[in-house]
């Protein structure tokens, strides 16, 4: 099994260099990174990551805090579930927002946190969904302390 890893040059943290150190981490699956300049080209990464045999695609956004970013951002998420549907594999989309936080240092805490565990459920997907099915409803987050469910 192969895992793609399509980042961007307009992040201002190499999130492709932190979800392969994860992949290495967690698993010993085979991975192919493709990187390009922003987030409007992620659809067509993830599709030829795909094309070129990767089983499940982690794709890794960064937002600006302007309006055309956040309208870039609908048009790339558009892109990534028609992705999914034509090839019928999942797409996971790892996005930041420069707006997610008041400074650099825990901006950069969410990125690092949000690639790393979206690796994880990338790699749980592949090779272990029932961990997944086990963690439905418990409030898990990305980037951010978990909140737990709602009834216990």
């Amino acid at each position: 099994m192969k895992v793609g890893i399509a980042d961007t040059t307009f992040s201002r943290i190499d999130m492709g260099k932190i979800a392969i150190d994860e992949l290495r981490k967690i698993s010993s699956l085979k991975y192919e990174r493709y990187t390009v300049p922003g987030i409007k080209d992620l659809p067509i990464a993830a599709k030829k990551l795909l094309e070129n045999g990767c089983d499940i695609v982690i794709t890794l956004g960064w937002v600006g805090k302007t309006q055309k970013d956040l309208v870039s951002y609908l048009a790339m998420s558009v892109g990534l579930i028609t992705v999914q549907i034509l090839t019928g594999k999942h797409v996971i989309d790892v996005t930041v927002h420069e707006d997610e936080a008041e400074n650099e240092r825990d901006l950069l805490a969410i990125a690092e946190n949000r690639v790393r565990e979206h690796v994880r459920n990338a790699v749980d997907l592949l090779m272990n969904p029932k961990r997944l099915q086990k963690l439905a409803g418990t409030g898990q987050r990305q980037g951010y302390p978990d909140v737990g469910p709602i009834l216990r």
